[in-house]
């Protein structure tokens, strides 16, 4: 696998260069300083094709996001996996069907994790089997990345019971707190539609937390409907539209 790796600090290539060494796999290993040498390098007509590229985000002059916007224009686009201390730009990365997402300092097992995605995905282009090639981790390495008072965390997917539209936020709940967070439903619900089902048109519930379909009869707007969810206290409405979907995930269809 050729993997040309792209940040303009010296230190953080080097870095980059170890835990590929300490990584099972053969791999040729290229470097660029900043965005026009990442392409320089990429439309090299002599040189072997980059099957990867591992693109810091913050740089001097043209950034990670909008070479990668460059990178989507080429006939035969590298893989990419965003490394950078910056996880606040992580809904971008999924915008730009970007395979992974690694924050500094990046540990070797999910660096490992991330080659062998790229791996998946260079023997399915190989073989012609069908693969996706956006951003879709597993269900145990997915998260979602919340910023709260200053501190930039990342939220395990498994432990979200729910998100809520408010005004230009969301509120993600787990079972021990709310983060508000940027982004939109309608991008949770494309990219994880194994993890939730709509409820409401502002809401999004976890699948695996739906405990109960509650009907409250109602005055002179008539009954309502809401969900109990494992973890979580307050029973959230369900939209008549919804009813149907919901009610498909109690039955375990």
């Amino acid at each position: 696998m050729h993997i040309l790796i792209v940040d303009d600090e010296d230190l953080a290539r080097r870095r980059l260069r170890t835990l590929l060494a300490e990584c099972d796999g053969a791999f040729q290993v290229h470097e660029a300083a900043h965005a026009d040498a990442a392409m320089q390098r990429l439309t090299a007509a002599h040189e072997p094709a980059i099957d990867l590229v591992l693109l810091d985000i913050q740089m001097p002059g043209r950034d990670g996001l909008a070479l990668a916007q460059h990178m989507g224009q080429l006939a035969h686009p590298p893989a990419i996996v965003f490394v950078t201390a910056h996880a606040e730009h992580a809904l971008s990365a999924f915008e730009l069907d970007a395979l992974d997402y690694l924050t500094k300092p990046v540990r070797r097992q999910r660096l490992q994790q991330a080659l062998a995605k790229v791996q998946r995905l260079l023997q399915a282009q190989a073989t012609g089997a069908p693969a996706a090639t956006a951003l879709e981790p597993a269900p145990e390495q997915a998260a979602v990345v919340a910023s709260t008072q200053g501190r930039v965390e990342r939220i395990p997917l498994a432990e979200v019971l729910y998100l809520r539209a408010e005004q230009k936020y969301l509120t993600l709940r787990t079972a021990a707190r709310s983060h508000v967070i940027d982004g939109a439903l309608a991008d949770f619900e494309a990219r994880f539609p194994a993890h939730f089902v709509r409820i409401h048109r502002s809401t999004l519930a976890a699948r695996h937390a739906v405990r109960a379909l509650l009907r409250t009869p109602g005055g002179a707007e008539g009954e309502t409907w809401c969900v109990r969810l494992q973890g979580i206290a307050e029973p959230l409405p369900v939209s008549r539209r919804q009813l149907a979907a919901v009610r498909e995930v109690l039955e375990g269809s």
